[in-house]
């Protein structure tokens, strides 16, 4: 029967470290195998109640990166919370970049990067060295297609804590010309609309742009005859008096959001607006059909395909 397991030095308790830190302390290889550590990356032991976590695993992964490297491209977007296709997860490696002259970082668990000096700033994030937000969105270039980087773009640009400005998203795409994908980040930078509040909104405005409708207003403002703000609608067609708004599942789940709701499509209704919801259900045929109603309500207000 095994003996009572031997405690880990304060230094080491509760957190990630090196393999190498552990021996010079005197941590022998059979501690370093017990069952309450796991092995995320060769050389580095973490407690087994971490959750397995896009951050903690970052974290698990420093303390054996060399001084320079930094975290970068998928890793890097998804840490800063910037949208990214759905088939990537947590359990695929890790992006770690060295810069030139330094080797490319190599090991099971991380995909390695080279990048050049100059090309990308270098930041950080809850203690994690990361290519900046907009160098994390221009990377994403060489393995996404055009909507999905427009999207990511919005997601910098958004309208509550925004991650980057539009002039720094410009620089981003000046520094990565001549690069993989740098057609496609200048082509994703005009589509880039600031002021978004989410990922399905920008999804939802560039499927009536693909549909062949005009392109809406993001959050525009709608006021009443004395001036008094009604409501900051999704996507807005204003000549139309036509607004086209995204509901998330705080529009199902909270109680004083629905109530809100409720007095706002009232006051919208009142001034002459059509409301066009959509949610999350609306895919495939469903979508089309919502985006058929916004152009039949376009048309009765008098817009013309040949208007756009």
């Amino acid at each position: 029967m095994p003996g009572p397991r031997i405690p880990l030095p304060v230094e080491l308790a509760g957190r990630p470290f090196s393999v190498a830190v552990a021996t010079a302390a005197g941590i022998g290889a059979g501690r370093l195998r017990g069952a309450d550590l796991v092995r995320p990356f060769h050389g580095v032991r973490m407690p087994a109640s971490t959750p397995r976590e896009l951050g903690e695993l970052c974290r698990a992964k420093l303390v054996t990166m060399r001084p320079g490297d930094v975290f970068s491209h998928v890793t890097a977007c998804r840490l800063y919370g910037i949208p990214v296709p759905r088939r990537w997860n947590d359990r695929e490696p890790i992006d770690v970049a060295a810069f030139v002259p330094a080797g490319i970082p190599r090991g099971a668990g991380v995909r390695g990067h080279r990048l050049s000096p100059g090309r990308v700033l270098v930041t950080g994030r809850s203690g994690l060295p990361l290519v900046s937000p907009e160098d994390a969105w221009a990377q994403l270039a060489a393995s996404v297609g055009e909507r999905d980087l427009v999207i990511a773009a919005d997601a910098l640009v958004r309208r509550k804590h925004p991650l980057a400005t539009p002039e720094r998203v410009a620089d981003a795409v000046d520094r990565h010309a001549g690069g993989r994908g740098c057609r496609l980040l200048a082509a994703a930078l005009e589509a880039m609309r600031p002021g978004t509040d989410s990922a399905p909104e920008s999804e939802v405005r560039l499927d009536l742009v693909a549909y062949g409708l005009p392109e809406p207003e993001v959050n525009g403002e709608i006021r009443d005859s004395n001036g008094r703000l009604v409501a900051i609608g999704d996507l807005v067609y204003r000549a139309q008096r036509t607004l086209v708004e995204y509901d998330g599942d705080q529009h199902r789940t909270s109680p004083a959001q629905y109530a809100r709701d409720v007095d706002r499509l009232d006051d919208l209704a009142r001034l002459g607006w059509r409301v066009i919801r959509i949610n999350r259900s609306h895919t495939g045929t469903r979508r089309i059909e919502r985006l058929e109603r916004v152009r039949e309500a376009l048309l009765a207000a008098g817009w013309r395909p040949s208007d756009a």
